[in-house]
């Protein structure tokens, strides 16, 4: 393996413009929330003032008690007792519950924050950095979750919808013996069937399944991995809930820049609600407030305001942060310096910078994750032999197409010449035209508009005939756009993790986590 190019996220055409000018510190408010070893410095000044030793204690029983089924390494043992101390810190990344961890950029966005906290140990000596995964545990969304893609295969597994993905449980295992006729032949096939099977046993849950593989996959690297479906935890954050029950906070306080953001960017990731919590029972239902009652949307259960308060004194576990409030709920109860997230992510957490300060919390430095695509080199060879870049396949390809089709095309070089003629010679005549009666001025203008409008439809009715002639030229071009973009999107976005580990193993992890960039958002591409 080795790294063909590195691709700035500026310099791809499809990373959405609000990522871009957030990256390049233009918007206003969020300048000292990008990555910066000065901006990390300062988050760590605001998280020891505002994170006390009472808070460390309950992060550190989190952990004790959630991981204690699991068979830890000694990094992953150090990095828990560590959190008991004022200097350590920590780097979090989340992710749904998908199965076999879904897309491979779940591998990804970990290895990041891996990287992450190693650099920045090498920077702050003084100070303990521990990465940590995130559970999105409360998730109801099933279908969302509940299959994996390799480069041949669908795999899918039943279960009932509609409450907390993380409580259900495996009973659906066809999917493993498909699996293992998919991966048995391969050189660390043996090692990811027995991964499946460990973590997909009957009876586990899917948040032990992800524990399980997710700890398999990166305890050596010290990860630490926190389900927020906690009461324990949830009794954190029990005055933020009963403030955004009475006052609709997060709605009102986030107002301003989500009409900011909307009237710049066109719309906003995630509209906050009134009430941006959910009712946990044995569904997962948004509450809701008519004027006079809390309703459990989608059931017959209401409370009045002493009923829902009086239950969230006594059962905080029921009630679970919707995605624009677990942010808020992940940084009250860890002592985060900073979110590695995907693009939608970040876009949403910029909705929160007023409330994080209303609600006295810091809010964190902010990083786009990394993307990585892992390309044969004899597709790189067929790029090559037709004269393109690899990083034409991250712009607008339909030109590049277009532009290739009709390279050194005489036609279109003669249009071209023609047409820029046209427009000098008409340059001319309106520059007479201006001192005559104003009606011939304006008939010379639109002569010229109509025209140039047979120009443009010549060269369209072109480009069709030479896509027919020169059909398979065009044919190899989608070919090499579907090997670079599978289902025509970002390999990362289809393929699964085993795609890869089951040609490299472990030494897959390390090679990912060695290319990794850490300061900056890129698109890593390597040959295999």
């Amino acid at each position: 393996m080795k790294t063909v190019t590195k691709i700035a996220f500026n310099d791809i055409e499809s990373i959405p413009q609000l990522v871009k000018d957030f990256l390049n510190q233009e918007i206003e408010g969020f300048e000292n929330n990008t990555f910066s070893f000065d901006h990390f410095a300062q988050q760590i000044h605001k998280k020891q003032n505002s994170f006390n030793n009472f808070q460390r204690e309950i992060i550190f029983k989190a952990f004790k008690d959630q991981l204690s089924n699991l068979k830890l390494s000694n990094k992953q043992k150090e990095n828990i007792d560590s959190l008991r101390s004022a200097n350590t810190f920590t780097i979090t990344t989340g992710h749904q519950l998908n199965l076999f961890s879904g897309p491979v950029f779940f591998v990804y966005k970990i290895l990041q924050t891996i990287k992450t906290c190693t650099k920045l140990k090498q920077k702050f000596p003084d100070f303990n950095f521990v990465p940590v995964y995130w559970m999105a545990s409360e998730d109801h969304d099933f279908a969302e979750i509940n299959h994996f893609k390799t480069e041949n295969h669908y795999y899918e597994i039943n279960g009932k919808s509609g409450g907390a993905v993380g409580r259900i449980e495996i009973n659906d295992t066809f999917f493993i013996s498909e699996f293992e006729k998919e991966f048995k032949d391969s050189i660390f096939g043996t090692e990811l069937i027995l991964m499946l099977k460990e973590a997909y046993k009957v009876g586990n849950t899917l948040t032990e399944a992800i524990q399980i593989l997710v700890n398999r996959l990166f305890s050596e690297f010290g990860l630490l991995i926190l389900d927020g479906n906690s009461r324990g935890l949830k009794n954190q954050i029990k005055e933020i809930f009963k403030d955004e029950l009475i006052n609709f906070s997060l709605h009102k306080t986030s107002k301003e820049k989500v009409d900011f953001l909307t009237e710049k960017y066109g719309k906003v990731q995630v509209n906050p609600r009134e009430i941006n919590l959910f009712y946990l029972s044995e569904t997962r239902d948004r509450i809701d407030f008519d004027g006079e009652k809390f309703i459990i949307v989608d059931t017959n259960k209401t409370f009045t305001k002493e009923e829902i308060l009086s239950e969230l004194e006594n059962y905080p576990e029921k009630f679970s942060p919707n995605a624009l409030m677990r942010p808020v709920y992940q940084e009250k109860i860890l002592p985060n310096l900073a979110y590695i997230g995907g693009n939608a992510e970040i876009m949403y957490w910029l909705e929160l910078k007023d409330y994080f300060e209303k609600m006295s919390i810091p809010f964190p430095i902010l990083i786009p994750r990394n993307s990585m695509l892992f390309i044969k080199e004899k597709v790189l060879g067929k790029i090559e032999k037709l004269d393109l870049k690899i990083e034409d396949f991250f712009q607008n390809f339909t030109k590049i197409t277009n532009a290739k089709i009709l390279q050194n095309n005489s036609i279109l070089e003669s249009l071209d010449e023609k047409e820029n003629s046209l427009i000098h010679n008409f340059s001319e005549l309106k520059s007479l035209a201006e001192t005559t009666e104003k009606s011939f001025g304006n008939m010379v203008k639109a002569e010229e508009v109509r025209q140039l409008k047979s120009f443009k439809r010549m060269k369209k009715r072109l480009l069709h005939a030479e896509k027919i002639k020169q059909n398979e030229l065009l044919e190899r071009l989608e070919m090499l756009f579907l090997d670079v973009h599978p289902a025509k999107t970002w390999q990362e976005r289809i393929f699964n993790f085993s795609v890869f580990f089951a040609d490299y193993g472990y030494s897959w992890l390390e090679s990912c986590l060695e290319e990794m960039e850490v300061e900056e958002s890129k698109l890593i591409i390597v040959a295999i």
